[in-house]
């Protein structure tokens, strides 16, 4: 079972460096799972939940693979809420990824931490307004052949270089920066 003495430890050797809004980020992170009695219930709305999520490299490391957000109407990462099975925050990015794309991730490249990306949700008629406290990892794809879409969500291979072909966001953006410099 995951607890919040786990990922603040995980948190604990992260450096964002010089990235003022990671490095906010990375403060409302620390203080949702020192203060919240349920950080990583997705109904905990305030002051938001933890979600994990996968930058994830080609064999190559060219490009990256992306998924639309049809609520969100733009590309992003594979991720999404923490489940109470999952052990450890990089599993729980390691099941979205291959619940979102299909993909199979290279095992031998494990999982790095790369950044965490506080951001807000709108609003649904089920749910409040609310904040994401992203953890995001590096992961490298075993094969980049194969994607098999659940859920009816498209998924592509972007050339890393090129992030402008799909509108990303500067978070996107700062994340594959990281994810190509991660070892």
């Amino acid at each position: 079972m995951l607890r919040a003495s786990d990922v603040l430890a995980l948190l604990s050797g992260f450096d964002p460096g010089s990235d003022q809004r990671m490095a906010r980020s990375l403060e409302l992170t620390r203080t949702l799972l020192e203060r919240s009695h349920a950080p990583f219930s997705r109904s905990n709305f305030d002051p938001g939940h933890i979600t994990a999520s996968g930058v994830v490299l080609a064999p190559d490391r060219d490009r990256v693979l992306l998924v639309f957000h049809r609520r969100l109407q733009r590309w992003l990462q594979p991720g999404g809420h923490v489940e109470p099975e999952d052990p450890d925050l990089p599993a729980a990015a390691r099941r979205e990824v291959l619940e979102e794309t299909g993909v199979d991730l290279d095992p031998r490249r494990p999982p790095v931490l790369i950044g965490v990306d506080v951001h807000q949700i709108p609003a649904r008629s089920d749910e409040p307004p609310h904040l994401h406290h992203d953890i995001v990892f590096r992961f490298v794809a075993d094969d980049d052949d194969r994607i098999a879409p659940e859920w009816g969500r498209d998924v592509q291979w972007y050339a890393a270089d090129r992030l402008d072909d799909c509108d990303a966001d500067e978070p996107l953006r700062r994340s594959v920066e990281r994810a190509l410099a991660a070892r």
